[in-house]
């Protein structure tokens, strides 16, 4: 959606200014009634895309106390954290609502709650209202879904709370709603805008609205979780049966109104308006002027920093370049067909493998050349790169290659925090989760069709043949990590399904350094290192030294991690908070 949401507050004053002149003009301006800016549709609107602007995620997140995005906290990358230290203190999940604050979860849930009973109040046709109130909803929904995957369930506020004076503040002293009872809220709001929003925007200029498709896949996503380890230890298959009904009421929504695969899997990220793929996205432009700038930082922290201005972050590590299958989408080192060997790394993988991961002489199209090779090795211990990669690989994935390196920092493109293909392996693991297998192949066969992965002679792509629910849910998961690799999926994953622990604890993740070799190497090499096969360069001048990146610790996820402490500042400003039984209170976030 192509709003230039930094202006929606300048905006909004000149409007109101003209829309409500003759009105303000016999009222007292110190006490300006909602319902005046709420009569008004540009003004509603504009309120409406302010939420927005507060609301729609960005590329892939970040958690806490954490300086990186999400991929640091799991085998995606690396970054030093406190949770993989096992370090974390109680306050420093903090987005619960510790101070007055419009930017953390509770803020932002006031702005939506003062809109939504704005609009209510307001005069505008019914139709309108009901449209206005159900984007809204949506994301009221997404603000406490990100704080029930943080700590279970939470304090519910469904209307604005007074500000100011003592009892106010004694009102504002409510208690954590249960899990259950924040799933069913999150539902009901999803249930809503399902309603009232269309199935398909038929504007270019609403590109990036809310959807019916959106807010199902969203209500698909939400029980997935309830139905997922995390907050179903006993595997109670009512949870399953009601996120395989709402995904698959996700994935038929969306059909009906022209959404599926994207027929390309790395060019999705490049169509914006009526690419079948883009669920639920975040709007960005390529705007330079200080008032309309909503550009899409991603792109330039990503590529490398030797190209121009980029940041080299989401660095691969080597277990995510190792965990992609070969071309006939076995494992690497379980297929018969095609020879893994870590000298080799990179022939005959899922074609995923070279759309994801940069690596040491890959052609990779950047600043609008087409034949562009990266090259991240060493010569006598020192990078050719001005600052070398870390892991020794980089991301690809996203990265616009006809922006050029002075323009990567303005990048325009659009963030897809839900695409079909996640409603697709929603669908999946629902349906496994009520033993409807058969649909869960399906859904992974049509996936790693699309990614070009060779079918085989029995038609499954690599899949074993016959597996068991337990097995299905492996294999959804990997094709998770593979398919969703750097859009912030892969933590989220392994917590909901409690698996960090099994995964990370005990384990360092590894890097590469890829050196020249000091003999044997044409004196030329560094001039015609491009014209070179990527085989003969790997096998006759390089050699590959693995190397840890966890220098300081083990990684030592803790259990009570699965749901974090509410911060003590929370519970010190408010006595009816309880704190989970796992940080030493009674609440009981599965419940």
């Amino acid at each position: 959606m192509k709003l230039s949401y930094k202006v929606l507050v300048a905006l909004f004053s000149t409007l109101a200014l003209t829309s409500c002149m003759e009105v303000l003009d016999k009222t007292d301006l110190s006490s300006t009634s909602g319902t005046l800016i709420f009569k008004d549709s540009t003004l509603t609107q504009l309120n409406l895309d302010y939420i927005y602007d507060q609301n729609l995620p960005v590329p892939i997140g970040s958690l806490g106390p954490e300086p990186t995005g999400l991929s640091g906290l799991s085998d995606e990358s690396y970054a030093d954290s406190k949770l993989l230290q096992g370090s974390l203190l109680i306050n420093e999940i903090g987005d619960f609502g510790t101070k007055l604050d419009a930017t953390n979860n509770y803020g932002k849930i006031r702005v939506i709650n003062m809109f939504l009973s704005d609009v209510n109040a307001g005069t505008l046709p019914q139709f309108t209202k009901n449209k206005l109130r159900a984007q809204a909803q949506f994301f009221r929904a997404w603000r406490y879904f990100d704080l029930v995957r943080l700590y279970g369930g939470v304090p519910l506020v469904l209307s604005p709370l007074a500000a100011v004076g003592v009892e106010a503040k004694q009102l504002a002293f409510l208690p954590r709603n249960t899990t259950a009872e924040c799933f069913a809220q999150i539902v009901s709001d999803l249930d809503s805008a399902m309603a009232s929003v269309p199935g398909r925007w038929s504007a270019s200029t609403d590109w990036g609205r809310i959807t019916k498709g959106a807010a199902a896949a969203l209500k698909g996503r939400v029980l997935l979780y309830a139905a997922s380890p995390q907050f179903n230890p006993t595997d109670d298959q009512t949870k399953w049966q009601t996120a395989y009904t709402a995904n698959k009421q996700a994935y038929d929504l969306l059909t009906a109104n022209g959404f599926g695969l994207h027929a390309s899997f790395d060019q999705l990220w490049f169509q914006e308006v009526n690419n079948p793929e883009a669920v639920f996205i975040t709007g960005y432009n390529t705007a330079t002027g200080d008032q309309t700038k909503k550009n899409n930082g991603y792109d330039n922290s990503t590529r490398p920093s030797y190209t121009g201005t980029g940041g080299g972050s989401n660095q691969p590590s080597w277990e995510m370049v190792k965990a992609f299958p070969m071309l006939d989408g076995k494992k690497a080192g379980e297929s018969t067909k095609y020879t893994y060997s870590d000298q080799l790394f990179f022939k005959n993988r899922d074609p995923r493998f070279d759309k994801t991961i940069a690596y040491n002489g890959a052609t990779w199209p950047l600043n609008g050349n087409t034949a562009y090779k990266v090259w991240t090795y060493f010569v006598g211990g020192k990078t050719i790169e001005s600052k070398a990669s870390n892991t020794g690989f980089y991301t690809r994935k996203a990265i616009n290659p006809t922006v050029g390196a002075g323009d990567a920092q303005y990048s325009g493109t659009d963030w897809i925090e839900i695409r079909f293909a996640e409603v697709m392996l929603n669908l999946a693991e629902s349906a496994v989760g009520i033993n409807q297998l058969d649909e869960a192949y399906t859904q992974l066969k049509a996936i790693r069709k699309r990614a070009g992965i060779e079918a085989g002679t029995d038609g499954l792509y690599g899949l074993k043949a016959n597996m068991t629910r337990a097995e299905l849910f492996d294999a959804i998961l990997y094709e998770r990590q593979i398919e969703f690799a750097f859009e912030g999926k892969r933590f989220w994953d392994l917590r909901r399904w409690k698996l960090i622990e099994k995964t990370l604890n005990g384990k360092r993740r590894t890097g590469v350094t890829i050196n020249l070799k000091t003999t044997g190497v044409p004196a030329d090499f560094a001039t015609t290192r491009d014209n070179v096969s990527l085989d003969k360069a790997y096998t006759d001048y390089f050699t590959i030294a693995f190397k840890q990146l966890d220098t300081k610790y083990d990684i030592a996820w803790k259990p009570e991690y699965y749901f974090f402490a509410i911060p003590q500042t929370a519970i010190d400003n408010n006595p009816k908070l309880i704190q989970n039984n796992t940080w030493g209170g009674a609440f009981d976030p599965l419940k």
